[in-house]
């Protein structure tokens, strides 16, 4: 068995520098990581941001849920990750209660306005919805997920759960040194064209330095002001929180979108100036919904993912395609792994750009996407090489001879500010993510996103600017994803929890875009089938894959490439070019943002990422 890493240090490694090394036999053996998995009997909560992990146990100890914690945490990334996600954005949420057999997922993923139409941006002289600006914005669905999933699972009220993100918003938190980076590459950009966002971000017509002291007073009123007309309403838990929900969708929040995007010309990635599609009836038509979880039965746990209007069933498909594979008997670290695992990323995720689709409007086959037969048929394909192909499965009746479309590399727009998933540290591809688990046994995982300061002008009365999640549609009318009015994108945003015997084994996710379900496949595969332990899962060296068409404006595909991390051993970086893998190297821990808390025997296992040195898991 090949080591793990590459010897380029001597031992003991410096701080913030862990080394993994490789023993005998089919286990990976950390000998130091970054920090223990931890493990309790109370409860546990871990996510992007140590603020935010603090906030969620904070309420664990006032004896509220985990539904409570991650309620509160997901507020407080909405505030000290300004960068990766905002009120304005959206969340896909697993909600598990213990003793069920399956998690329920709460779609915080708001719709298509009403005068969003293909015919509408084709009129505009667009083929691609722009990456900025007003146009892209769907419906803002985090707040009313989040507030769903605290009236039906918390205990806590509402002025509890949102007392820490007022706090940070309205006194301060030491900003970020990737929020403080964002700000200032987009400083020009916010005093030329978005001067409402200069007004929140540049304070002192200057953008904050890291670890600076950061606020955002308008944001902290607009929750003030939420939570007021919500006390003022009524003295009960519930309609307190009906109340809230009612004030964002149809009071002042609603009316002060509607107004912005009616009066407001701002200019996006198309070079031109646009208002924007979203109105206050959009947002009173929409409420965040519950349905059943899709799943797939692998190793002896139930893994549950939102459906395909997420990305999440491409782990499931993943799982598929490696059933009956001798993963344990791979080094997990090795090019046999690597290989084996990134070939079946390609194929799930052509599948993904030929079918995947709101399935209120498309007619999206995951049963049979999901099936043995279907896993047959594509596992064959994975052979000792490399693919360069795009290669979606063919399915009766699905048009799957169309080919799937695909930006040229050179797309004009492509690198424009603000395009694109947020970046963290001038790396591309992330978010926020949250998982929480209780001492009943319940468990959430949660991945906010959308509302990021990069992507559209600040909303001066709220303090916050809208999401660009349209931005995933395609204008082409054929395609499952085709923008249409009342439609769900088809986002990359994906959370996951794994069920045991009736009880949330592992709840975990990470941010990330298209790379989502492979850094939390791989991640799952060294715990489940090479031992390790989460934290132990999540230090271990990363890879993921641009081959498929990214998600994003401008939707390029890089056919065949390999992002690997720079800790991999030189001897499986060669052997993977020998298969013919893109391999580039990329900064040694860059990849992966991961967050996991689950039960086992009993007892509470939480763990958390060090790339970035923001992520951060508490448990007791």
């Amino acid at each position: 068995m090949r080591a793990a890493l590459s010897p380029r240090r001597a031992l003991p490694p410096g701080p913030g520098e862990p080394t993994l090394v490789a023993a005998t036999g089919k286990r990976l053996i950390v000998a130091f990581t970054t920090r223990p998995e931890l493990r309790g009997t109370f409860g546990g909560v871990a996510s992007t941001h140590w603020l935010a992990s603090q906030a969620g146990m904070r309420m664990l100890e006032l004896d509220g849920t985990a539904a409570d914690a991650a309620v509160a945490a997901g507020f407080t990334l909405q505030v000290v990750e300004p960068h990766l996600n905002g009120p304005g954005g959206e969340v896909p949420i697993l909600h598990h209660a213990h003793g069920d057999a399956r998690p329920t997922v709460i779609c915080g993923q708001g719709t298509a306005p009403a005068r969003a139409t293909v015919a509408a941006f084709r009129e505009l002289g667009l083929d691609l919805v722009p990456g900025t600006g007003l146009l892209a914005a769907v419906v803002p669905g985090a707040f009313d997920a989040w507030l769903r999933l605290l009236r039906d699972h918390g205990t806590l009220s509402l002025a509890t759960v949102l007392a820490p993100a007022i706090r940070y918003a309205a006194d301060g938190h030491p900003l970020l040194p990737g929020a403080a980076n964002a700000i200032a590459g987009l400083a020009q950009r916010f005093r030329e064209d978005w001067p409402t966002s200069a007004a929140v971000f540049l304070p002192r017509d200057r953008p904050p330095e890291a670890n600076e002291g950061f606020r955002n007073p308008a944001l902290a009123a607009t929750y003030r002001r939420i939570l007021d007309e919500a006390e003022a309403a009524s003295g009960d838990r519930v309609e307190q929180i009906e109340a809230a929900r009612r004030t964002w969708a149809r009071g002042f929040v609603a009316e002060a979108i509607d107004r912005f995007c009616r009066t407001q010309r701002v200019r996006d990635t198309s070079g031109r100036c646009h208002g924007g599609f979203l109105t206050g009836d959009d947002m009173a038509r929409w409420q965040a919904g519950v349905e059943a979880p899709v799943v797939h039965e692998h190793a002896g746990y139930t893994v549950c993912k939102p459906g395909p209007w997420s990305q999440g069933p491409v782990l499931l498909q993943q799982l598929a395609l490696l059933d009956g594979l001798d993963l344990a008997g791979m080094d997990p670290a090795g090019p046999a792994f690597v290989h084996t695992v990134t070939e079946a990323a390609k194929l799930a995720l052509a599948d993904r750009e030929a079918f995947y689709g709101d399935p209120a409007f498309a007619d999206v086959p995951i049963a049979t996407l999901l099936s043995d037969d279907h896993a047959a048929q594509r596992r064959a394909l994975i052979g000792e090489h490399a693919s360069t192909e795009l290669r979606p499965g063919t399915i009766p009746g699905q048009g799957t001879d169309d080919p799937v479309p695909v930006q040229a590399p050179d797309t004009a727009g492509e690198g424009a500010p603000g395009t694109g998933e947020p970046t963290v540290q001038d790396k591309p591809g992330d978010t926020c993510h949250v998982d929480a688990v209780d001492r009943w046994g319940n468990a959430v995982s949660a991945t906010p996103s959308g509302g990021w300061l990069q992507a559209s002008p600040v909303i001066p009365e709220l303090g916050f600017p809208l999401n660009t999640r349209a931005q995933m549609f395609w204008l082409a009318e054929d395609h499952p994803n085709a923008l249409a009015p009342g439609k769900r994108p088809r986002t990359t945003l994906s959370a996951s929890i794994a069920v045991r015997d009736g009880q949330a084994a592992l709840a975990w996710g990470t941010p990330g875009g298209d790379y989502q379900d492979q850094w939390a496949l791989t991640f799952w595969l060294r715990h489940v089938h090479h031992g390790l332990n989460l934290q132990e899962a999540i230090d271990a060296p990363m890879f993921c894959t641009d081959h498929a068409p990214a998600s994003f404006y401008p939707r390029r595909a890089q056919p065949g490439s390999l992002n690997v991390e720079a800790r991999f051993a030189e001897t499986t970086l060669a052997e993977l070019r020998e298969r013919g893998h893109g391999v580039r190297i990329r900064d040694a821990w860059s990849l992966g943002r991961l967050a996991a808390a689950g039960l086992t025997d009993g007892q509470v296992r939480a763990a958390a990422h060090p790339r970035m040195m923001q992520g951060y898991a508490v448990a007791r």
